[in-house]
């Protein structure tokens, strides 16, 4: 559904205003609020006051899929700290995405949490970085309350949004019956997590253990990630992995 959104400059703009003024009661923070589609999380809108480098480089990486702050909330609904050195997966390394935010002094902060009606998991996340750091994280932990109503409400706006202008609830559950993989490269990535071989899985799919290598390096860049042993266990953390058809036979 988040299609509609990033082509869409106005209505984006719209949200953004929004956002802003209400966030003006709390100093005017920089702040991200992002949406992330749990049955397709390449589907993601970014709504921020990061630089639009930043968030180019960000939706240019498919960094939701890595990002350990969006990993930590899937696995959360309370509000939460966090700093570059946020883990949610042991074998992972996610000195990527840190590395480079860094550079825009996008490294501490504290994120809200909502898994939505849609299935969609919404976040609004405030940098406390600074010389009034403390001060801020101070407040913004006295304020949870009202900044978790804060997140409902922007989603709530959100969902209006695309109600009017994108033709309502069919076309978001159109958008989000998508899927990340090819039904090739889930075949070949369920295989994989059933512990399956190459040869193996070659031998079930019909097809060459060089043809499933090739599916497995496009699933491992689609995914962001290092190797066939992270992209199974990101698969199967993210729910991405749907049964292969050859299973039921």
């Amino acid at each position: 559904m988040f299609s509609f959104f990033n082509e869409n400059q106005t209505v984006i703009d719209t949200l953004q205003a929004y956002i802003r003024r209400k966030l003006s009661l709390f100093g005017n923070p920089e702040y991200a609020y992002t949406v992330v589609s749990k049955k397709n999380p390449s589907d993601v809108l970014i709504v921020s006051s990061y630089p639009d480098e930043w968030i180019s480089l960000y939706r240019l990486n498919n960094f939701q899929l890595t990002d350990p702050v969006i990993l930590n909330a899937f696995r959360r609904t309370s509000p939460f700290i966090w700093d570059e050195n946020i883990t949610l997966m042991s074998d992972l390394r996610f000195t990527k995405i840190f590395s480079l935010s860094r550079q825009y002094n996008i490294v501490n902060g504290f994120t809200f949490v909502l898994h939505d009606h849609m299935n969609n998991l919404a976040l609004l996340s405030l940098i406390i970085n600074g010389n009034e750091q403390s001060a801020l994280e101070q407040r913004l932990s006295s304020e949870q309350g009202a900044l978790q109503m804060l997140l409902i409400d922007f989603n709530e706006q959100m969902y209006k949004l695309a109600g009017s202008e994108a033709g309502g609830t069919r076309d978001m559950h159109e958008s989000n019956s998508r899927t990340i993989f090819t039904l090739r490269e889930n075949e070949v990535l369920y295989w994989a997590s059933m512990g399956k071989t190459y040869a193996e899985i070659a031998a079930i799919t019909g097809i060459s253990v060089s043809t499933v290598k090739f599916h497995v390096k496009n699933v491992v860049a689609k995914l962001g990630v290092s190797n066939a042993k992270q992209a199974i266990r990101l698969g199967v953390e993210l729910d991405l992995i749907r049964p292969a058809a050859s299973a039921a036979r």
